[in-house]
């Protein structure tokens, strides 16, 4: 394989990752990895329901959590800097990819948020919070160009929308500014034949010093409960809270959790008994939930990470599902969304509510594995290109070359070279005429009688004055080979230097001319790829 060919097919390695890693790899939860689960309830039944009677038996809701919109308070960067702009440009691409190309194709009838919108949004101004609202509709395509704005939405507030209690008397507007876009915070509907309650959770555990609820916020979600426990129930209920309800510390959370359980833990402003930060309700509230809602199942978010827990309550245990966050940069390194899927024919007396409700939750893309994975391939490419022979790698080179040793240690017939173990050595005759004499290397050292023939081999006599010559000149002969062996060996050690930097220099140029052919074929592919899920 020459530097072309090697070019060529790092070329193509390279436009599969960037296809499989930007578009091919959000196609995979709905083509391999998820489905509905009432289609896997109809397959395990009697049920000779064809698949067109999927739609009117079950209704489709899309659960999603936690997208939390990167701004200027999620990294501590100033505000419209470059870096900041590329943390919010790849995290609402990726959602934006997930909810088009990795959700849209289930074709859902209903999508619920659970809350955490924006990151920093009780913080920002109105004119930044309208910024992220534009974003947050522009990525779920809610604004008027979007696609889909005809599935109808349901939202939950969360703690990075609202805040908590220590906020809500600074900033009342915060709470204004939500209900005008979102709507009511506590409120009630009816999927099929399943009932939504979903709560402000944020309120729930809101008290003052005196130990009385405040007025305007906690006050106005108990009654709300209250209201819905007074009402008769027909049909299973699904409560939605935000914050997840109370559980005991190192609760595991199911085969599902990718980090390290997270425990109960309550903040308080300084100046008052306000809570300014919770993980989960407490368990006072909790159990009152339980009590006056009687749900059936318990969604929920805040957590950024899947959790899977039962409550017991006195009608019996209560699954309560944590939906991961839809994000890849809120800190799970496997962002979920849930596929629920509820009846919308009423179950026979003899039947379980629970069974009314069946939730699959699915895992999208590992975005995080990607950007490992192009890094290790450019450095791969790098690796390829600086050490890949300049004559390249043959097949056929290497058997003939095989080939060839074979024949050599086989018994092959080599030529004899008769020159191999000899040298030559000057000798000079009566009349001064220089002769060129054949000398075997290492031969045994001569007697008298033979250096003698040697002396005066046919008529020519070394007299004792040529014998006085010959070795000036040949210790001169020698000094002057000296010098010249030494004026050799540093000419020959420089010569090797600049060869060797002339061979550097080389793979570089080589290195920089492939790597741009290289960027030349795929750098529009990846911003081609780029600005088609983005642009609507």
């Amino acid at each position: 394989m020459k530097q072309r060919e090697l070019t060529v097919v790092l070329c193509i390695i390279w436009a599969v990752s960037l296809l499989y890693g930007e578009m091919f790899a959000y196609w995979v939860p709905s083509l391999w990895a998820c489905s509905w689960p009432h289609h896997h309830h109809h397959l395990n039944s009697k049920s000779t329901m064809d698949e067109v009677g999927y739609s009117t038996d079950y209704i489709k809701v899309v659960v999603l959590t936690d997208p939390q919109l990167m701004d200027k308070t999620s990294l501590g960067l100033a505000p419209k800097s470059l870096a900041l702009e590329i943390a919010q440009f790849y995290a609402d691409l990726f959602m934006r990819r997930a909810f088009f190309s990795s959700i849209v194709p289930f074709k859902p009838d209903v999508i619920l948020f659970l809350g955490d919108y924006f990151d920093g949004g009780p913080y920002l101004s109105d004119e930044e919070w309208q910024e992220s609202l534009s974003r947050f509709k522009h990525i779920f395509g809610l604004n008027a160009q979007g696609r889909y704005k005809n599935i109808p939405v349901f939202y939950l507030p969360g703690n990075h929308d609202i805040g908590y209690a220590s906020l809500h008397n600074q900033r009342p507007k915060v709470i204004k500014r939500y209900e005008k876009e979102f709507g009511m915070r506590n409120y009630r509907f009816t999927v099929g034949k399943v009932d939504f309650i979903a709560i402000d959770a944020q309120t729930l555990d809101d008290k003052q010093k005196s130990g009385r609820p405040q007025e305007d916020l906690a006050s106005l979600t108990w009654n709300f409960v209250n209201n819905v426990s007074m009402d008769v129930q027909l049909n299973p209920r699904v409560l939605l809270t935000h914050i997840p309800l109370y559980r005991r510390d190192w609760t595991s959370c199911g085969p599902h959790r990718g980090s390290p359980v997270i425990n109960q833990w309550v903040s308080h402003a300084v100046d008052s008994q306000e809570v300014a930060y919770q993980n989960y309700v407490l368990e006072e509230s909790s159990n009152r939930l339980l009590e006056l809602i009687k749900p059936v199942l318990i969604l929920s978010g805040h957590d950024h990470d899947q959790c899977t827990v039962s409550h017991n309550s006195k009608f019996g245990p209560i699954k309560e599902q944590t939906v991961g966050t839809i994000s890849w940069q809120m800190g799970n390194l496997y962002p979920s969304f849930m596929l629920l899927s509820a009846s919308n024919f009423t179950l026979p007396n003899t039947s379980h509510p629970e069974e009314a409700i069946s939730t699959h939750l699915c895992f999208l893309p590992m975005q995080t594995h990607i950007y490992i994975w192009y890094l290790s391939l450019f450095v791969l490419t790098l690796l390829a290109l600086l050490l890949w022979p300049t004559s390249g790698l043959s097949v056929w080179n290497h058997c003939s070359n095989l080939i060839v040793s074979c024949n050599i240690f086989g018994g092959g017939t080599k030529e004899k070279n008769e020159d191999e173990n000899c040298e030559y050595e000057m000798i000079w005759d009566a009349e001064g005429s220089m002769h060129l004499v054949k000398k075997a290397l290492n031969a045994p050292i001569a007697n008298s009688s033979e250096r003698g023939l040697v002396e005066s081999r046919g008529n020519a006599v070394m007299r004792p004055t040529a014998k006085k010559h010959i070795s000036q000149d040949i210790e001169a002969s020698m000094n002057v080979d000296l010098g010249a062996d030494v004026d050799s060996m540093l000419k020959m050690t420089t010569r090797t230097s600049k060869s060797k930097t002339k061979i550097v220099i080389q793979r570089l140029v080589r290195t920089f001319r492939m790597l741009t052919i290289i960027a030349a074929v795929n750098l529009p592919l990846y911003m081609m790829l780029l600005f088609k899920d983005w642009i609507d």
